[in-house]
């Protein structure tokens, strides 16, 4: 793109039949709201009449901000694949290993509670050397437990945003094979183009089956169906 601050925004999403779609696609620049507010209400006016149940993205984005603004409903889910990247950006190599280790106990928990306890032991062990470290799990801790009130079955999609990582390492290899050689007409048409090839590639998500409960708005917890207790009207 001839503007650097300008890039592609995607969004992924699923059906109830469990396939993932492109559903919206645009320039514009990722940490600004009104470009995500845009390309939100472009696919509302294209017909996305029901909010989404739930969004996974990367914390950095102004995405966030506008979703609040015209799908208030829609639960957060803070991407691990980029909050581990960020966290083990603010302390030496000679540490990384050992605090990539200490976050997987923590989003491979199998509860709730146990991946609380594994972030409480993530700052004993990290909070008095590398602050900063800990702090950039603890500001989003909430949104990055999110899928614990999902089927376990869809934790693995829920997690991270792969589905377009993988899609655009493909996307970035031809984008700066070409660079220089493309208008920004053409790169986005180009962009558009392996996005859609890559899609026929796509699996359907994990626990199709869990999806028409969710959509009915059955509540999970530590990724099990919470089944009502019977009420019991006094005589």
């Amino acid at each position: 793109m001839e503007d650097q601050a300008e890039c592609m925004l995607v969004l992924i999403g699923a059906t109830p039949e469990g396939r993932k779609e492109l559903i919206g696609f645009q320039a514009g620049v990722r940490e600004s709201a009104q470009s995500w507010r845009e390309l939100l209400v472009e696919i509302k006016r294209r017909g996305l009449s029901i909010p989404p149940h739930i969004a996974v993205g990367d914390g950095a984005l102004g995405f966030w901000k506008a979703l609040d603004e015209l799908f208030p409903g829609t639960h957060h889910q803070r991407c691990w694949l980029h909050k581990t990247a960020n966290v083990l950006n603010k302390v030496p190599k000679s540490v990384q290993p050992g605090m990539k280790v200490a976050l997987r106990e923590i989003y491979l928990a199998p509860t709730r509670a146990q991946a609380e306890v594994a972030i409480d032991l993530f700052e004993e062990a990290y909070g008095a050397r590398y602050p900063k470290a800990v702090e950039c799990v603890r500001k989003d801790q909430r949104a990055l437990l999110a899928f614990f009130d999902w089927p376990a079955e869809h934790w693995i999609h829920l997690r991270t945003t792969n589905p377009i990582e993988s899609v655009f390492a493909t996307v970035r290899h031809r984008t700066v094979r070409t660079k220089g050689a493309l208008s920004p007409t053409t790169a986005r048409l180009m962009v558009f183009k392996l996005i859609m090839a890559a899609s026929k590639t796509w699996r359907r998500l994990m626990g199709e089956n869990q999806l028409p409960k969710v959509i009915a708005g059955v509540k999970f917890q530590d990724g099990s169906e919470v089944i009502p207790m019977p009420t019991h009207s006094a005589a």
